[in-house]
């Protein structure tokens, strides 16, 4: 029998970078181009089944689309407390929002110190008009000692592998707590 269990995740980054299509990707399966501005909050709930240890997960990730707005850190450090792990979005064609992601997970980790991040670089699909490069994005997730997808929402490019790594390195550590 699953041991059931349930984390929140916070996806965070500049608006329009593609946080709430990778949720609709991730949760759904479905992709939509519309860019509907997210405000303040919305959580989306995905199960999920794991194994780590031994052990069967069910792990219910309550996903958290934040607002994309950096002028709102105070209102987004309420946002994050709780939180089990965060993805970190980028879109590959805009050069800004990687630059942006070190305030993101600045503050972040001034609200979950030890909360397991991983850096996501979207839009990938888009090769002809990238402005940060996998390099780019492996330079920072080395400078907070985690690791990095690039992924699209459009075809699924990495978009399950990344999810699902944020919630394995949540779960072992779960467990690493518990020994």
């Amino acid at each position: 029998m699953a041991r059931k269990i349930m984390k929140k995740i916070c996806l965070l980054g500049d608006g329009a970078v593609g946080k709430t299509t990778l949720i609709k990707k991730f949760v759904f399966d479905k992709f939509d181009d519309k860019y509907i501005m997210t405000f303040g909050t919305k959580v989306t709930k995905k199960n999920v089944c794991l194994s780590c240890g031994g052990t069967d997960f069910d792990l219910t990730m309550m996903i958290w689309d934040i607002l994309g707005q950096r002028v709102h850190d105070s209102l987004h450090a309420t946002y994050y407390q709780g939180a089990a792990g965060a993805l970190l979005v980028c879109d590959v064609t805009r050069r800004q929002t990687l630059d942006g992601l070190d305030e993101w997970a600045r503050v972040f980790r001034g609200v979950c110190p030890e909360t397991p991040i991983i850096f996501l670089g979207n839009k990938s699909d888009l090769t002809d008009q990238a402005q940060v490069s996998e390099s780019d994005l492996a330079a920072l997730a080395a400078k907070y000692g985690t690791v990095h997808y690039m992924t699209s929402a459009k075809t699924g490019a990495h978009v399950e592998e990344s999810f699902l790594r944020l919630g394995t390195t949540i779960v072992e550590g779960m467990l690493g707590r518990e020994v």
